[in-house]
């Protein structure tokens, strides 16, 4: 075994770590209980307010269906095989992200793994807190998402941090063996994100200007300090100003209203001019039972020893810990303790982002990957013959909304709600959509998604209709107003790699 492998042998999240050398090939195929299992290459990389890390993983793809069933391939198993350590988050003047060196880190840690960048199937890279902010934030997620592998897709947004986190943190599963609800909230430099669930579903979300690096010392002086913060201090009566030595009496104020911040989410009861409120207010109607911190604050919340000085990181992170423990409203929850703090994001971008399409699907290979497509859902709730009819102008709104400027922007259809369908009525809704998308699509592959396992049928009907037009029709797979689909090249198992998503930057 590799000696660089040996030396990164870990225990994290929910998996135990069992590192085999791969010898450089992208796909391995093995038998398990007379059923082939095929084996894919996924990183996971984030770009954070404070840090950049990234994990290699190795996701088990296998037919869980039994033999007179229809197919289904499903993610059995997820092995976190390397993870890098964790870098400060290059910048140039504080304005931008360092391309170039950031492109140095995932090199050098591709290599350190032992991987190519060709050999990644899958994964995300994921840029999160005030690094959204920076003015190159888009251009430096779109250029990794093209070059560090085949198929790593870029993702930003709050929302979906949230989400990512909760699952890299143990949150989400934890939440499907018990009756609680449970609400993650990780921590970095610029905001906390919190997810919260009950039995696997996700309630809702929220993010708050609370975080590590939104006051910053340079060792006994203040350098730094975020607007909304400063709106903070004003309303409460305090005089922090950048220059002015640190006073950890004052920052201790602003901390515990953060702390109380915090609270006044999980229980509900924020206001929606609350100047730490970045984006919507939280939306769940169940009271929060356990809550559990990720992300690197929650390092000194769950260690507090080991982050004793104030100034190990020059911020204000270690009085927040302090201030999240000792709030009275927090401490009447119970608390867990996460399977993954500072590395949860970047574990779940790695391991929890991907979804795999059904196996009987219709697709031009030479049309994959397809990437960042807004999704336009069609809703089949109504009688089916006057969904048929609303199709064409279902289609062309769709189009409005994300390519008025007729720019060629590829859109993905998902139908909804499709009741059980004949072949007669698959070959009308073949036609209809065949006559909507010559209408406004017409330069552009016919890409539909079903929830369905319709999508090989659907797919046949519309090649015969469409003898020369691209074709992607995928099924199995569940999307929401606002997301953005990423589909990847068809695996040995005949089916694709699917990663839903949100694409939004501040």
């Amino acid at each position: 075994m590799n000696g660089k492998w040996q030396r990164r042998l870990i225990q994290l999240s929910p998996w135990i770590v069992c590192v085999r050398c791969l010898f450089f090939v992208h796909v391995e195929v093995r038998f398990v209980s007379g059923r082939s299992t095929e084996v894919i290459i996924s990183a996971g990389i984030d770009i954070g307010t404070s840090t950049t890390k990234l994990v290699i993983s190795r996701l088990s793809l296998r037919n869980t269906a039994g033999m007179t069933h229809m197919p289904r391939i499903e993610i059995t198993d997820k092995e976190v095989v390397y993870e890098s350590p964790i870098f400060r988050t290059p910048l140039v003047e504080g304005k931008e992200i360092d391309m170039e060196k950031i492109d140095e880190i995932v090199r050098d840690q591709y290599e350190e793994a032992g991987i190519k960048a060709d050999e990644i199937q899958t994964g995300a890279v994921i840029i999160t807190g005030e690094t959204a902010t920076k003015s190159n934030a888009k251009d430096m997620i779109n250029h990794l998402s093209d070059h560090a592998g085949k198929f790593l897709v870029a993702t930003a947004g709050p929302d979906l941090e949230s989400i990512i986190a909760a699952k890299g943190s143990g949150a989400y599963e934890l939440s499907k063996q018990t009756n609680k609800t449970i609400a993650n909230i990780d921590i970095g430099g610029g905001t906390a994100n919190v997810a919260v669930y009950h039995y696997g579903k996700l309630l809702g979300t929220c993010t708050l200007h609370v975080g590590g690096k939104l006051i910053e010392f340079n060792q006994n002086e203040i350098k730094y300090i975020a607007d909304p913060i400063k709106k903070v201090t004003r309303d409460l009566g305090l005089t922090v100003q950048e220059g002015e030595p640190v006073d950890p009496e004052k920052l201790s104020s602003v901390t515990d209203y953060m702390a109380e911040v915090v609270s006044k989410m999980l229980n509900g009861k924020l206001e929606g001019d609350e100047p730490l409120l970045l984006g919507h207010k939280p939306k769940w109607n169940r009271p929060v039972d356990k809550i559990m911190f990720s992300g690197g604050v929650s390092e000194c919340i769950y260690f507090p020893d080991s982050c004793a000085s104030n100034h190990l990181y020059d911020d204000i992170g270690v009085l927040l810990a302090k201030s999240l423990r000792d709030n009275q409203q927090l401490s009447e929850k119970e608390w867990i303790k996460p399977n993954e703090t500072v590395r949860a994001t970047v574990l779940g971008a790695g391991t929890q982002t991907t979804e795999i399409s059904g196996a009987t699907i219709q697709v031009d290979n030479q049309t994959l990957p397809l990437r960042n497509m807004p999704v336009h859902i069609i809703n089949f709730d109504e009688e089916f013959d006057r969904a048929l009819q609303q199709l064409k102008n279902n289609i062309k709104a769709g189009v409005e909304v994300f390519d008025p400027n007729r720019e060629g922007i590829k859109i993905a259809v998902y139908l909804s709600d499709l009741p059980l369908l004949g072949f007669k009525d698959i070959q009308r809704l073949a036609e209809a959509l065949t006559n909507a998308f010559n209408d406004d699509l017409s330069n552009q592959p016919i890409v539909i998604v079903l929830e369905r396992d319709l999508a090989k049928s659907l797919g046949q009907a519309l090649q015969v209709v469409n003898k020369n037009r691209e074709i992607v029709c995928i099924d199995q797979i569940k999307v929401e107003n606002g997301d953005y689909l990423d589909i990847g090249s068809t695996l040995d198992s005949g089916v694709v790699p699917v990663v839903i998503k949100t694409l939004t930057f501040h």
